[in-house]
């Protein structure tokens, strides 16, 4: 058993730090525009990106990108996310959002979806989650019905990210609501110009951001816009989500990382009654307690992105990742919050977005019960005789 991350990564961890420390962390609280990057900041942080070899990472090399595995990919988010100079949520500084649902598409599809994005030309959205069927995708309702050469969809999709800036959507649906998520759910394209498409609402959230509400309006689309076979669209999805929740993992490692670098930087200089914060107990085990949790959520992470790496299933370690180190952030950040006093709820540092975004991430792509209920049917399953 070797812990150590091999050279290549660790000297693709240092480049990215520096790269974190020497543009991001100096400009962190001036280059965005609420939830939004400012052009300039990212025409700037873009180009240095492409310098590094960093651009469309996650994108494999047969089609232009990086071609990166997910253990580096990992390293890459965790480092960013020390900063809160890239909005957390949306496009990142990597290049077009390309989900892996896409490399299924057929060659037709590709060149009308997939190219047009990697070129930057178009920009997408997945919509999944539904009013009443948010964790429980089994029971979604938004109908794709086949009449002809063409399906007809009906329902509506909500806390949609980006959806009002997209060209196309990639769309769960259910074609088989019966067999549910086990055979019944689908896959498919739809235009956002499409006449039986509307985004009914933007829903204003603690974190700035201003996910949609999508209705979708005997909507017809052309059958040859399903992606693969029907009733496929689950699995598909499920492979981005997996991917997804070691994004969560890598982000909760930046975050809590940068988080304690500010409390025992903070704790050390300033002096209450006569002695530094670090010299009380109340303070220095907050520090000590965060630092322990960081190092079992890095191991964590970092095992799970080597076993997906290696061709094998890490779906239950991804489910213990994203309820872990999503949790496990949110506390670090809590007692950091505490550590700073008055001036932790300020906007001048950084730590009340975090505690805003980081709070979120127990709900979003995935929440925290969902995914202790599923880890409990493995250990019951498993461990149960």
């Amino acid at each position: 058993m070797d812990f150590a991350l091999p050279e290549e990564l660790q000297m693709l961890q240092d480049t990215v730090r520096k790269f974190v420390d020497q543009e991001l962390i100096p400009v962190e609280m001036e280059c965005r525009d609420g939830v939004t990057l400012k052009p300039e900041y990212r025409e700037r942080f873009e180009s240095k990106t492409r310098e590094m070899g960093l651009w469309m990472l996650d994108v494999p090399e047969e089609f232009g990108g990086a071609g990166l595995n997910l253990l580096a990919q990992v390293i890459i988010w965790a480092e960013v996310a020390r900063s809160v100079a890239i909005p957390s949520r949306g496009r990142s500084i990597f290049g077009p959002e390309v989900r892996p649902v896409l490399y299924a598409m057929n060659e037709e599809q590709k060149d009308r979806y997939l190219y047009p994005l990697l070129r930057d030309e178009k920009r997408a959205c997945f919509a999944q989650t539904e009013p009443d069927a948010g964790s429980d995708p089994g029971s979604m309702r938004t109908r794709a019905v086949r009449d002809g050469d063409e399906y007809v969809i009906n329902g509506v999709k909500r806390f949609i990210t980006e959806a009002d800036e997209a060209d196309f959507a990639q769309v769960m649906v259910a074609t088989d609501p019966e067999k549910g998520s086990h055979g019944g759910i689908s896959c498919i394209l739809v235009d956002m110009d499409n006449p039986g498409v509307k985004i009914t609402a933007k829903y204003k959230t603690m974190m700035g951001y201003e996910p949609c509400e999508i209705v979708f309006d005997d909507c017809r689309v052309p059958a040859a816009n399903m992606i693969g076979e029907e009733g496929e669209g689950f699995k598909l999805g499920q492979k981005w989500l997996g991917i997804g929740r070691l994004k969560h993992g890598g982000r909760a490692i930046g975050v809590a990382r940068r988080a304690i670098e500010m409390g025992a930087a903070y704790a050390k200089q300033r002096v209450t009654f006569g002695r530094p914060l670090a010299d009380r107990q109340a303070i220095s085990f907050k520090l000590a307690d965060s630092y322990t949790e960081l190092h079992a959520a890095t191991l964590m992470v970092y095992h799970a992105a080597w076993k997906y790496d290696q061709g094998e299933d890490m779906r239950n370690e991804g489910y213990m990742v994203k309820v872990f180190a999503d949790e496990m952030s949110f506390r670090v950040v809590d007692r950091v919050l505490q550590i700073h006093g008055g001036v932790g709820l300020t906007t001048d540092l950084p730590i009340e977005l975090w505690f805003r975004d980081q709070r979120s991430r127990l709900i979003t792509e995935g929440a925290s019960e969902v995914m202790r209920m599923v880890i409990a049917r493995h250990v019951l399953r498993e461990f149960g005789n």
